[in-house]
C-alpha cells in the first residue's frame, strides 16, 4: 500500500474543488428564447432546482421544462438552461455528495 502524506492529501482535495467548474448545458426548443425582450423571474423566466443523491447518479425530483413553460403561460420557442451554481455546489460539498442539486432555468 502507497503511503501519502496528509500535506499530499490535502493539497489534492483542494486542487479539485478549486479546479473543478460550473457544468453548464443550454438546449433551444424551436427558435429559442426572445433575444430583445427584458428577461423578468416569473413573467417569462422561471428557475428550479432539481435534486440528486449520490453525486447525481440517483434522481430524486427533476423539473419538467414542459411544466414550467406551462407555468408561464405556454410557448413554442423558448430555452433550457441547467448547471451546477455555486450554490449547489457548496450544497453538495456540505452533504458529502449525497445530496447534490442542480438548477435550471426556463426563458422563453
Amino acid at each position: 500500500m502507497i503511503k501519502r502524506p496528509p500535506i499530499m492529501m490535502a493539497v489534492l482535495f483542494t486542487a479539485s474543488v478549486l479546479l473543478s467548474s460550473c457544468y453548464s448545458y443550454t438546449s433551444v426548443v424551436g427558435e429559442g428564447a426572445k433575444a430583445n425582450i427584458e428577461k423578468v423571474e416569473g413573467l417569462n423566466k422561471k428557475t428550479k432546482w432539481n435534486h440528486y443523491s449520490i453525486g447525481g447518479l440517483i434522481r430524486i425530483k427533476a423539473s419538467d421544462s414542459k411544466e414550467t413553460v406551462d407555468e408561464l403561460g405556454g410557448a413554442k420557442d423558448y430555452n433550457v438552461r441547467t448547471r451546477h451554481t455555486l450554490i449547489n455546489i457548496i450544497v453538495g460539498l456540505a452533504s458529502a455528495g449525497l445530496y447534490t442539486p442542480t438548477t435550471t432555468t426556463v426563458t422563453k
